[in-house]
């Protein structure tokens, strides 16, 4: 779900999307003191375990610890170079494929000195196709089954692995790029899990998500793995490789890549009984599943920090969500009761979803207002948006800029 159009002159970004945070490390021995990098390493690799959500970012998030900050524009960085990866020239044999060899991918994309080095490549293949009657009315609307929508990269340098106090394993993912994953998009009823990636726990009704999203995740053809089974393949093998070592899996992405992550998460933790801390650090995502879904997210121990912006109508869909968490007793009582009634007549339309996880919620009004007055939704929901409200953000009712002019 992204829509490449030019960004407001108010953001005044590098290349890479994001202002970068470079951390030094130095000791000087005749003061016999850490200097402020070697602080802040210490200050990382002593708290990792709390930025990738083990107390679910509890006093973390208003205000937005600096620390965590650095972290979440860094995963940002990591679904940027899912994008400028990415071969979007319609008219060119390679459309829809990765333009860069994996093994210098991050460094050809401009993301380099990263400490992490791409191991697989991940291709998500569409069940709809267009009309085969538009290929020849519509040429540009032509799309392969399968995709390039992402990579998983391994942390393989000594140092950035003593900064980050384990070696981290990104899945990353783009957003929607083709007309067949929009067409995936629009399958926005909820279905049920298939059987091999349910629980044995019977004390939840069906965990159910977005139908498109389960098609792209879970479907093969003769010559394509699913992006399931890619996935499984690689995080069995790098289990098994790191299983003496502190190891974290990080999932990220922007827009569809999202709530891929968010799934891909839930299959990680569902699959895998050794698995390390799995973590999801999404970007202006859609909703993925039902409140048995959440629920057993939830009881995986998969971590979700959603941020999310409020002027962004991608957050707000697909379907409809009746929230539950009401204080007043009485009224609690009561409201639950008619949730209840309504949730049971609304499950059959298979429409009714639950969020997911932790959210940090900014707002494009509150640093460049003109983009809502111009209607620009686009540009709210621009990946780009996301990482630089994260590196403006505070706390709720207080920024660390002013709203910035973006007229003149």
């Amino acid at each position: 779900m992204r829509l490449v159009l030019p960004i407001s002159k108010c953001f005044k970004l590098s290349k890479l999307g994001a202002r970068r945070f470079k951390i030094t490390s130095s000791w000087n021995p005749r003061f016999n003191h850490c200097s402020v990098g070697d602080r802040e390493v210490a200050e990382l690799r002593d708290r990792w375990m709390e930025f990738q959500g083990i107390k679910n970012w509890e006093g973390l998030l208003d205000p937005l610890d600096d620390d965590l900050r650095k972290e979440i524009l860094r995963y940002g960085e990591f679904v940027e170079a899912a994008y400028r990866c990415f071969d979007f020239d319609m008219s060119s044999p390679t459309y829809a494929t990765c333009l860069y060899p994996k093994s210098s991918m991050l460094t050809d994309c401009g993301l380099d000195k990263t400490g992490y080095k791409v191991v697989k490549n991940l291709y998500g293949t569409c069940v709809i196709q267009m009309p085969r009657w538009t290929k020849k009315t519509f040429p540009n609307l032509a799309s392969p089954q399968s995709s390039w929508i992402g990579y998983v990269a391994v942390c393989d340098d000594e140092k950035e692995i003593a900064r980050l106090g384990r070696r981290d394993v990104v899945i990353a993912y783009r957003g929607t790029a083709t007309s067949s994953e929009w067409l995936e998009n629009f399958r926005a009823t909820l279905t049920c899990l298939p059987d091999d990636m349910m629980t044995s726990d019977k004390n939840y009704d069906q965990p159910m998500v977005q139908s498109g999203l389960l098609s792209l995740y879970t479907t093969n053809t003769q010559c394509d793995q699913s992006l399931q089974d890619t996935i499984r393949e690689e995080i069995g093998k790098i289990v098994d490789n790191y299983s003496d070592e502190p190891l974290s899996i990080t999932i990220t992405g922007h827009s569809l890549g999202a709530a891929l992550a968010t799934l891909t998460a839930y299959d990680i933790t569902t699959k895998f009984s050794n698995a390390p801390i799995v973590s999801v650090v999404s970007f202006g995502g859609p909703r993925v599943g039902n409140k048995s879904f959440r629920c057993q997210l939830e009881k995986s121990g998969t971590n979700v920090l959603r941020i999310v912006n409020s002027d962004d109508p991608v957050t707000k869909v697909p379907g409809f969500v009746i929230h539950d968490d009401i204080d007043d007793v009485a009224e609690k009582e009561t409201t639950t009761r008619m949730l209840s009634w309504l949730q049971k007549c609304m499950e059959d339309s298979q429409w009714v979803y639950a969020e997911v996880g932790k959210e940090l919620r900014l707002s494009s009004k509150d640093l460049c207002p003109q983009i809502i007055n111009k209607g620009n939704v686009v540009t709210c929901h621009d990946l780009k948006t996301y990482l630089h409200l994260v590196d403006n953000f505070v706390k709720v009712e207080h920024k660390r800029e002013k709203s910035i002019d973006c007229s003149g």
